[in-house]
Order: C-alpha cells, then structure tokens, then sequence
C-alpha cells in the first residue's frame, strides 16, 4: 500500500515563495516514499560527534571536519559531522534493528573544503539511511534491487509534482541503467572519469556506476571513497570488484551529469581489514568503530545518503543550488547570479 500524503495549499504569493513551498512538499513526499520502500523508520541524529573514536567520516580522504572544543567539557574534541554513514551502523546495534528494516534521518554537515559551483556549497542536506541486512544479503544483486527502490520513489516524486505543478514536466526515464566504472572505462577509454559520467548519463538519463573507490584497470580509482563504510573491495557476482555506487541522473537544465546519492553495501570484517591496508592506514584499527567491527559486534547493512537540495534542485529545474537551500557565497558568485535573474536564497 503507498504511504498517505497529504496535499498542501499553494501560494502564488511570488516565485521565491513558490521555491520554498516547492522544496517541502519534495521533501515530506520523498522521505514517505523511501521509509515505504526501504522499510525504514525516522530517527534523530547529531550535528557533531566526539573526535577520536572513527565515528566521523573522512568521505575520500581530503576533506577536513569543523572542530572545536565544549565549554564544559573538558578535554573533549568534537567536530561537525560530514556524513553519519558509522553513526548509523551504531545506531542499527543500538536500537536493536531487525533485519530488513532501518533508520532514516536528516543529516546536516559543513564541509569548508568544498568548491564552490552551481551545484556544490558547503553546507550539505541529506536523506541519510541505513538498513540491517543478512550476509546472504551482501550481493550485486541485492544492491541493484535497493537501488531501483530508491530510483522509483524519485521518479515517482517527479510524477507526484508535475500533478500539481503542470509546468514541471517529467524528464525521468523509466529505469536507471546499471554499470561497473570499469566497463565504463573500457568505453571510453579516452575520457576522464567525469566526462565518462557525462556521456553515460546523456545516454540513458539515470545511471547507477558500481565500484566506486576500486583502482581500474588504468591504475586510478573512477572517484575517491573512504575504507571505512562502503565496501568497494569485493568481488561481485559480475565478476567486477565493488558492492558500492553513485546513483547519477543526467541534468538538461545545465547539460551536466548529477549526482545524487552515493550508497553501498557497508564493509565487513574482511572488507574493512583490506582497504584499510590498501589506503594505507591500518592504524584506524585501534579505533572505538572499527574495534567493534573488526570483533563482529555490529550488524551487516546496506545505506546511502541522498541529497535533498540536489534532488529539489534537480525535481524544480532550478540552475544553481542557492535557489534550493540557504548559504554563504562570495560576492562574485552574488554578483554572476543577480545579473543572470538567478535569487540565491
């Protein structure tokens, strides 16, 4: 049965207002959606977590967490998260989750290292979730089926909104298409990883590229990942190395492939163990996350985090980020939208 969802009234107030009523009713539809079919239920979560305990996320390995110390509590260093992919395994143990179900939760993070673009700020909201799975469970297949479960509720999101806002016309293809970066690579063997996106994502709409963070066969890695969570080390049923991926939907707007979601099969033991070693920094076993995982003691997952402000961005047709989400930018930027008819908000 579909989640119940209520309509809500419509300004036409002025377009900013419009925006702004436009993004709820994406964000309460969608968050409905993805608890129905995931079979998750929400939780809170934090904006900071203590330091030293590999709770954090380090993402791809060059971005610096927002630190500071508390006030009344003494010699404790805490940092603003950057995803809460290991505090969500946490709280599967804690709360006791069953298999197959899971939490969803709204995460809130800076991250200051960020480039500043048209679809990129440094304040970052997502739909982060997390789901108990059997170890049976961690397959290709079992990815690809969470995958399309999360693609349909988008698509059907985009579907909900055009009902009520007739000038947003669906551009969703039917299915997303699956590939290994590898295949990829042997594709288009001349290209850059980004631009390899691009062609893929032109081609077929809505891609999902499997085994990101695994070095290709051209030495380098499609895009960077940390060790710690997705586990893009395993063999797959394919015969590919990685259960991990990015779901990427192309953009017509800006003629630009977009990520939205970056999501795996979250690393076991011996998966944790191997790309440790590969990155280089066995030394995190020491950690308070990775002991216990490393002694079997939290559950087998699956989880991603999806972006709200690039699938608002992406669902309203909107050309720059700010017109989505609040945030900081520098005079030029202002400057370049404000003479492009562009309000930030």
């Amino acid at each position: 049965m579909e989640p119940e969802i209520t309509q809500i009234e419509i300004s036409t107030n002025s377009d900013i207002l419009r925006t702004e009523e436009t993004i709820w009713f994406i964000k309460e539809r969608f968050r409905k959606r993805l608890c129905h079919n995931l079979n998750l239920v929400n939780v809170s979560a934090p904006i900071i977590v203590p330091d030293g305990t590999g709770i954090n996320d380090d993402l791809n390995g060059v971005e610096k967490p927002v630190s500071f110390e508390i006030k009344d509590i003494k010699d404790r260093k805490v940092s603003i998260v950057q995803s809460l992919a290991k505090w969500k395994r946490l709280r599967l143990k804690e709360f006791d989750i069953e298999s197959g179900k899971g939490i969803l939760t709204d995460m809130r993070a800076i991250r200051p290292c960020e480039d500043l673009s048209p679809i990129h700020s440094i304040y970052v909201d997502q739909w982060d979730w997390e789901k108990h799975i059997l170890p049976e469970q961690r397959t290709l297949s079992y990815l690809k089926i969470t995958v399309q479960s999360i693609y349909e509720g988008i698509k059907a999101t985009e579907n909900d909104l055009f009902n009520f806002y007739p000038d947003l016309s669906p551009v969703l293809p039917d299915n997303i298409h699956f590939i290994h970066a590898e295949e990829l690579l042997r594709q288009y063997p001349g290209l850059t990883a980004k631009q390899r996106e691009a062609v893929i994502a032109k081609r077929y709409g809505a891609v999902f590229i499997i085994g990101i963070g695994a070095t290709l066969s051209n030495g380098e890695p499609h895009d960077g990942r940390a060790p710690d969570y997705d586990d893009w080390s395993s063999l797959n049923e394919d015969g590919y190395i990685g259960l991990n991926g990015d779901i990427i939907l192309w953009y017509p707007v800006l003629q630009i492939a977009f990520e939205i979601s970056s999501m795996g099969i979250r690393v076991d033991k011996e998966a944790l163990e191997r790309q440790l070693k590969i990155k280089g920094c066995s030394d995190r076993k020491e950690l308070f996350f990775h002991k216990m995982l490393l002694n079997n003691e939290l559950p087998y997952c699956i989880g991603g985090g999806i972006g709200q402000s690039r699938v608002c961005m992406f669902l309203l047709k909107k050309t720059h980020i700010g017109e989505v989400q609040s945030g900081i930018w520098p005079d030029v930027i202002q400057k370049q939208s404000e003479a492009a008819g562009i309000r930030l908000l």
